[in-house]
């Protein structure tokens, strides 16, 4: 038997859903890598309670833990799910540096109106996995817009007897 022929092939669709989700995961952890760098330094401003340090290790565990989600799922609540992490990350990143956001309640005012290489890396990987979660759900939809073909290959409005 010819070696080319025992080996089975990805079809294209489930090709470019594994390079989704590696490119998700590995965008996800580069992101936690880095918060868990991080979290020690900016935990000084409150070291016995909620402060930003705490803060960068939870999103660091969200992280991760949707990271493994979408490479042992691969299904669009994980997509759904790392997107939701990747995004509204990406999105405090954006907002604590432009905006002066005061303290609420527990949670300290994290504003720092500076980009150095490791927040600009983050917010880079945050962006990236976002767009890849949010290409790998779109690619995982059952009923496109426009589309009149059912998930179960059926047209709308017909019926099989």
């Amino acid at each position: 038997m010819n070696r080319e022929m025992s080996r089975p092939e990805l079809k294209p669709r489930a090709r470019s859903l594994w390079v989704l989700r590696v490119g998700v995961a590995a965008a996800l952890v580069v992101s936690a890598v880095i918060h868990v760098q991080l979290a020690p330094g900016y935990q000084q401003a409150a070291p016995g309670g909620i402060g930003q340090g705490t803060l960068f290790l939870v999103q660091a565990g969200a992280a991760v833990l949707a990271a493994v989600f979408v490479l042992l799922k691969g299904s669009r609540i994980a997509f759904a799910a790392a997107a939701v992490i990747a995004l509204s990350s990406l999105a405090a990143v954006i907002l604590y540096r432009y905006v002066q956001v005061p303290a609420i309640g527990p949670l300290p005012s994290m504003y720092e109106p500076v980009w150095y290489a490791a927040k600009t890396i983050t917010a880079v990987a945050e962006a990236a996995a976002g767009a890849l979660a949010v290409a790998g759900y779109a690619l995982l939809q059952k009923n496109r817009p426009g589309s009149r073909v059912t998930s179960r290959g059926r047209r709308r409005g017909t019926s099989t007897a």
